[in-house]
């Protein structure tokens, strides 16, 4: 019965001393009591340019040995650098796997493998957790807050709002709040097209109604009409002077932050640039305009990861062929 096991040094020894002297492969293989394809095998992999040395064949067989069943980060380099690269950018995980996908040019893994690498032991010295949105080392169940209620007057109901609004398959349909900065005194104004997911943002010098009415105008003013159809906002007492917004304005149910989800998972976005407590007189609107570029080119997966700009310019020239 010939032998199955890896040919070991003493082998090699004598395998490189026979084939100095011209010993032929099938005699070889005969005094090891090997197969022959073994030792032709041995003799092409482990060779040193057109000689065969022992010590050497042993250094590479070991070598082999030590990286057998291990693999490259995230499948290979190029997804490893790709993945790096998003992670700076600020993208999670979920928008990296599916962008990957999308653009079908790396190979494909699921959002789960990135956080396992992110998380995995041998990784934790990299600290790469920080470079996730949220900057956290465990999974956390996310919390929403809840709306502000406010007496405004000629307020139109959520529930008397448009059906088309609902099935996102028309264009111009917005949803509207405010972010809050340190003690109230400035903020930004928000504003998401629900199909799309495109943000606008308008910096707040103060909470008033005259200030939030004058950042609606800012961030509607450049828009044709056929996107300005609605907006749905919360009950904030900002928008008491609504009946001077640009288009019909509607107002979710009291304490019902998930009528609004769009805009408050994009609030969110911004808090990861904004934590709360932040002093927004200090933040320029140009500061808040690469924000917003930022945010819309990241690829969302309810858009099947294209970038919610992509989709913008799309339905834009539709609006536009359609005039």
């Amino acid at each position: 019965m010939q032998n199955t096991r890896k040919l070991t040094p003493t082998e090699r020894d004598r395998l490189a001393l026979w084939k100095s002297r011209g010993k032929s492969l099938r005699w070889i293989a005969q005094k090891l009591e090997r197969h022959v394809s073994t030792i032709s095998r041995e003799l092409k992999r482990n060779r040193w340019g057109n000689h065969y040395v022992a010590i050497h064949a042993q250094s590479q067989a070991s070598k082999r040995k030590s990286k057998a069943g291990k693999r490259e980060p995230l499948k290979d380099s190029q997804t490893y650098t790709y993945v790096l690269e998003k992670l700076r950018w600020g993208w999670s995980p979920e928008q990296i796997a599916g962008r990957l996908e999308f653009e079908q040019s790396h190979k494909v893994i699921s959002h789960e493998a990135i956080y396992q690498f992110i998380y995995a032991e041998e990784n934790s010295d990299k600290k790469l957790w920080e470079k996730l949105p949220r900057k956290q080392k465990r999974r956390r169940k996310k919390y929403g807050r809840k709306s502000q209620r406010g007496h405004i007057p000629d307020r139109v109901s959520i529930h008397e709002r448009p059906a088309e609004v609902e099935t996102r398959q028309i264009i111009g349909h917005w949803e509207g709040d405010s972010v809050e900065g340190k003690a109230h005194r400035s903020g930004v104004h928000t504003q998401v097209e629900r199909k799309t997911r495109v943000t606008l943002l308008a910096k707040l010098n103060n909470l008033s109604s005259e200030e939030t009415l004058r950042a609606q105008k800012q961030v509607f003013s450049w828009l044709p009409k056929q996107l300005k159809k609605s907006t749905t906002n919360d009950n904030g007492k900002e928008f008491y002077f609504h009946k001077g917004f640009e288009l019909p304005v509607y107002f979710a149910d009291p304490y019902s932050s998930f009528q609004r989800g769009t805009n408050e998972n994009t609030n969110g976005l911004l808090r990861r640039y904004f934590p709360k407590g932040t002093d927004f007189t200090s933040v320029t609107q140009a500061e808040l305009n690469d924000i917003a570029q930022e945010l819309n080119n990241r690829p969302r997966k309810c858009l099947n990861y294209a970038t919610p700009i992509e989709v913008f310019r799309v339905e834009l020239r539709k609006c536009c062929d359609s005039t």
